[in-house]
């Protein structure tokens, strides 16, 4: 992803008798994780290279106020995902331009833990990494052994294009806390600005004569004409069912309230056994039952399900704001694009229609022993300016946490079909923190180990419910991780 979302190891748990080596080695046998994950977490902490090679500061001026040393090497290491790297190469060449005496090495790679990792344990990171994909880094793991630096720095300097203003008071509401773990550092950059939820053609809905539906029922009953015309309802990355969330937990947000998703969140006892995640649950679980999943979905991964979306043989998919830019080469130039916020169960649910999940997504970070530290954040400063986040916009169809930058754009069905989502919710937005607090828990057990299962049809609701509960639980009680709540 632009495809944001990760593998490994951040739960200790031998719980619903499955170890965690049992289920690390059937994520690997899925492609969705890499073996030499497990040994991230003891070794993250190990040191290497000290204080002694870092780069001397720089002088700080009015155009340098991070004070960067205009000569020291800046490595950027970016995830080649949906959002390409055009947008981050141009991002540099502004650096290269600003530090001319500076060498700069930027590299692409979707193997970001693999590839990194080692440099983590030799003490010798980049100094900027995108640290997103199915080889994400465990966000939870790196910030409890304090391997990343606070960005604060950075969150306080005047911003690219407005002296008057820090980089701080441009950005969009809650990505700052979205880069919190626990307490007043700021850990994690999130670039893009993501609305996750139900993605459709708005052409495909029109010729079943149907409007989004807005109840279960309504689903249902779209899902059925789909059917009758010759269209699967469903379909979702069976590969990586972790894409699953991206509408199931808002609409356990909208069923019952926030709250519930905040006790997921805390890991707290018996919360995924609360009515409106049971009803959620079931009612993904009618779409298997009825006939509405593409057929073979189990078995696809995210390319391979949203091609198959694009070409008409399914109505919905659950994705991020990514999917327009990723899968730009197989949607046809009439599919005009559009994501909607999830359907709920009926009028008794606690939130309206149109409460949706919108957050930070590619999270950047500068590893606490980067050489130059200093100069990630003066890239990251550069990225966050107007001119860079126009860039990024129109390059990949999506927003960035810069708040703006949209001006002169002309809108892509899908990014303008997300602005518009996101004006309907309004405060309805929900930011759930699992998938960046607990990265084992909500790929490998929520998401292969639950979800999967149960929407291949080897679960039932009530059977997932207590193998995912057994899942949070056990991660709870593991004293080998560091725990966050909502503040």
């Amino acid at each position: 992803m632009g495809s944001s979302f990760a593998n490994n190891g951040a739960v200790n748990g031998e719980s619903a008798g499955v170890g965690r080596r049992d289920l690390i080695r059937r994520s690997a046998a899925l492609g969705l994780v890499s073996v030499p994950a497990i040994g991230f977490l003891s070794a993250c902490a190990s040191s290497g290279a000290g204080d002694e090679d870092k780069a001397e500061a720089g002088k700080k001026t009015a155009k340098n106020p991070l004070a960067v040393n205009e000569t020291a090497q800046m490595e950027f290491v970016l995830f080649d995902g949906g959002f390409g790297k055009e947008y981050a190469e141009d991002a540099v060449k502004i650096y290269e331009q600003n530090f001319p005496k500076a060498k700069l090495k930027f590299s692409a790679t979707q193997k970001i833990q693999s590839t990194l990792q080692p440099r983590f344990n030799q003490g010798t990171p980049p100094d900027l990494i995108d640290n997103s994909g199915a080889e994400q880094m465990d966000m939870g793991v790196l910030v409890g052994k304090k391997q990343l630096a606070d960005l604060t720095p950075l969150l306080d300097a005047p911003s690219y294009d407005d002296p008057a203003k820090k980089v701080r008071d441009t950005l969009r509401p809650g990505i700052v806390e979205m880069g919190q773990f626990d307490g007043d550092p700021v850990w994690i950059m999130y670039y893009a600005y993501t609305v996750y939820g139900v993605w459709y053609s708005q052409k495909a809905l029109d010729s079943l004569d149907a409007a989004y539906p807005e109840t279960w029922d309504e689903m249902l009953a779209v899902c059925e004409k789909a059917r009758k015309k010759g269209m699967a309802g469903w379909t979702y990355a069976g590969k990586y069912p972790y894409y699953i969330p991206f509408s199931l937990y808002p609409m356990i947000g909208k069923v019952g309230g926030r709250e519930v998703l905040d006790a997921i969140d805390n890991l707290e006892p018996n919360a995924w056994k609360h009515p409106a995640v049971k009803a959620c649950f079931e009612a993904y679980y009618e779409l298997y039952k009825k006939g509405y999943i593409l057929k073979g979905t189990p078995g696809l991964d995210h390319i391979q399900s949203q091609t198959a979306w694009a070409e008409g043989k399914a109505l919905f998919i659950p994705n991020g704001s990514w999917v327009e830019n990723e899968s730009a080469k197989v949607i046809p130039a009439d599919f005009d694009l559009a994501v909607s916020a999830p359907t709920g169960i009926d009028s008794s649910d606690k939130m309206p229609f149109g409460t949706i999940w919108a957050s930070g997504g590619e999270p950047f970070v500068v590893p606490a022993k980067a050489k130059n530290g200093s100069g990630g954040m003066e890239q990251l400063r550069i990225m966050l300016s107007e001119a860079s986040s126009r860039n990024f916009t129109a390059k990949v169809k999506s927003l960035t946490a810069y708040n703006g930058g949209t001006d002169g754009i002309t809108l892509t069905p899908g990014l303008k079909s997300g602005v518009v989502a996101l004006e309907k919710a309004g405060d309805n937005v929900l930011n759930p923190r699992m998938q960046d607090w607990y990265v084992q828990l909500q790929k490998e057990q929520i998401g292969v180990g639950g979800l999967g299962e149960m929407m291949a049809g080897r679960l039932t609701p009530v059977e997932a419910i207590n193998k995912i509960q057994g899942y949070a639980d056990a991660a709870a009680k593991d004293t080998s991780i560091k725990h966050y709540k909502h503040q």
